[in-house]
């Protein structure tokens, strides 16, 4: 296990290590079923630690968007445990937001970490105490009831067993312990879908995956609740990026660490497909200005360890105020109903 700053990390850790950095052979740990490849993953986020862009407006956009979830509650969360995902846009814009103290920063890639070390001596007059953690979250190094609250900024999607990343969240809290995180969700790259599709069809006589199935926004909250959370919450938005070429949108993914991982990928692409999907790209979706969209779906969800404090739910049927006047006092919102107790809000934003 990577420890940087390791006297903080002491009695959070524990004695045994799921932590990816002692696998050097690539011999991971690992779930049952094996959808993703976390080596693979792990190697594409060294890579994306390279590429980085801090002006990124898509990342920094959901970063802040489920930070902001912290100033809707008055409870303070002075220990924080940051997953891997968005860790260097999370840490670089929490802005005294949670009250939070001490922070742990954790990441399957080694890179990452470091990144996000060497850019801490920017970041040192908000007085939190960060540490540093290379571990993976399929088996997350932390003691149970030992941090606040976790959050997760585009990174849980990658992992093979989502529902038990999010127990194992789960059991690292406190109780009334906050849980944030921020996956990309079933509609994300869309247009990149259709054309990759249609390209392997005319060129290669076939489909095959290149892009990685991704959580319906209809199976976030059901998620929540089999991991355990009480007062689960989930809501959703779509972002249009736009780039001048299919071959900018992939450069994007790259820096992202967002490149295909699947265990059953085509390791090449042929030349011809890859041009033919451009193409396919562009004729398809290009606007009047030559630039291609991009959509990206973002599901937020919130969840709470079980407390005697939080409230308990109504008796369902007891509301008095109907979902459709809310909908015609503040605008065309798309609702889809829960059975959990939860709603949830989509709404369109162009990211420029």
């Amino acid at each position: 296990m990577g420890r940087l700053n390791g006297n903080l990390l002491r009695r959070f850790v524990r004695s045994r290590s799921f932590c990816t950095a002692d696998n050097v052979d690539g011999n991971l740990p690992s779930s049952k079923v094996q959808i993703f490849d976390r080596h693979l993953k792990r190697k594409q986020r060294d890579r994306a630690a390279w590429l980085i862009n801090r002006k990124d407006s898509l990342v920094n956009t959901v970063a802040d968007n489920l930070l902001d979830r912290l100033e809707d509650v008055k409870k303070t969360f002075p220990t924080t445990l940051c997953l891997g995902g968005s860790l260097e846009a999370i840490r670089r814009q929490v802005d005294g937001r949670g009250g939070i103290e001490k922070l742990i920063m954790m990441d399957s890639s080694y890179d990452m970490v470091k990144l996000c070390k060497d850019a801490e001596k920017d970041l040192s007059s908000d007085n939190i105490k960060t540490s540093f953690l290379v571990g993976d979250e399929e088996f997350l190094p932390i003691q149970q009831s030992s941090v606040d609250l976790v959050i997760s900024c585009l990174g849980l999607h990658w992992t093979n067993d989502l529902p038990g990343a999010m127990i194992q969240s789960r059991l690292a809290l406190k109780p009334d312990g906050l849980f944030l995180a921020a996956i990309f969700g079933g509609e994300t790259l869309k247009e990149l879908r259709i054309a990759c599709t249609i390209a392997h069809m005319e060129r290669e006589g076939g489909v095959s995956p290149r892009i990685s199935p991704l959580a319906q926004v209809r199976d976030a909250g059901n998620l929540l609740t089999r991991a355990g959370f009480t007062l689960p919450g989930v809501d959703v938005d779509e972002y249009q990026v736009r780039y001048n070429s299919a071959l900018e949108l992939i450069e994007h993914l790259r820096a992202m660490g967002e490149t295909n991982a699947l265990v059953n990928r085509i390791k090449f692409l042929k030349r011809d497909t890859t041009l033919a999907t451009a193409a396919v790209y562009e004729s398809m979706f290009a606007a009047e200005d030559g630039t291609i969209p991009a959509t990206f779906q973002v599901i937020y969800m919130t969840g709470w360890k079980e407390h005697e404090s939080q409230q308990k739910a109504k008796r369902r049927g007891s509301a008095t105020v109907s979902f459709k006047d809310i909908q015609k006092e503040f605008g065309a919102f798309k609702w889809f109903g829960g059975d959990q107790g939860y709603y949830i809000v989509s709404k369109i934003n162009v990211v420029s």
